[in-house]
């Protein structure tokens, strides 16, 4: 069997590499990682492995509650991907993903796909930047969304996307009513990120990279201002440093990506299949 790292350098067909500044600052990575590495981060990844990993990463940042959530990602030809309804995020493969139209009708696929969908239907429609949602009850996150309060943040790592964090407080139980999820899309604005009320987190991104960072800081943030509580209370960062280190939110997290994905092909190489 190949070394992970054999794999990586030998993998050239079946999809598209993440490349070094896919999704990043490039002149920024350029001053600050001017060295080419050993290897490719990745190997060739098809849209359908992308997603499948970005199913395991977040599986494993906590948005796991049983088989709830979906995340969508919108391909150049205006199609859909999304996680089919009856596998767990920690089991979903390459192959198991579905495609659909942009009104949400299956395309391709031999799994089924959950009522819910119309949100990220609506959300896709309504707003153009927005290539990749992600929904799910996601624990910490849903700590605060019960509570209806937010989260402050506390740290570097609960800093990445910035302070402001949208609470939507109009409980709408699920998401099979068209017109309930054109009230939350139009009510998310142009928010990167919400808690929903009583139900749970809701993280939209440009890319993948952008969403991914968006949702581990989302729930490091619920999950450190949630450990604090327990301790009494603590000293939030100023809203001043927050800004300063949320520059990785526009300009992307060089790297990180790419790691967390390589810990889901070691587990499991066969998801891209």
């Amino acid at each position: 069997m190949l070394c992970l790292m054999c794999l990586f350098v030998c993998m050239n067909g079946g999809g598209n590499f993440m490349e070094k500044f896919e999704g990043l600052n490039r002149g920024m990575v350029e001053r600050f990682a001017p060295r080419p590495g050993r290897y490719r981060l990745l190997p060739a990844l098809t849209e359908e492995a992308k997603l499948a990993l970005m199913c395991r990463m977040l599986f494993r940042e906590g948005w796991n509650e049983h088989i709830a959530g979906h995340i969508t990602l919108r391909t150049e030809d205006g199609d859909i991907l999304t996680n089919p309804w009856e596998l767990a995020w920690d089991e979903v493969r390459a192959g198991d993903v579905m495609r659909l139209d942009r009104n949400g009708s299956v395309l391709k696929g031999d799994w089924n796909v959950t009522p819910a969908i119309g949100l990220h239907v609506q959300l896709h429609r309504l707003r153009s930047d927005v290539n990749v949602i992600v929904h799910n009850h996601s624990r910490y996150s849903m700590v605060w969304a019960n509570a209806h309060r937010i989260p402050p943040v506390y740290d570097q790592t609960g800093a990445h996307c910035g302070v402001e964090l949208p609470l939507f407080n109009e409980y709408a139980g699920t998401f099979e009513k068209e017109n309930v999820t054109e009230e939350v899309a139009r009510a998310l604005g142009d928010a990167k990120w919400a808690l929903l009320a009583n139900h749970g987190a809701l993280v939209v991104g440009k890319d993948l990279r952008q969403a991914h960072l968006r949702a581990i800081t989302l729930e490091w943030r619920c999950r450190r201002a949630w450990e604090v509580e327990l301790l009494g209370g603590g000293v939030p960062l100023d809203d001043g440093e927050v800004e300063k280190v949320s520059i990785t939110d526009a300009n992307g997290f060089p790297f990180l990506w790419e790691a967390m994905a390589r810990r889901e092909l070691v587990r499991d190489p066969k998801l891209v299949e």
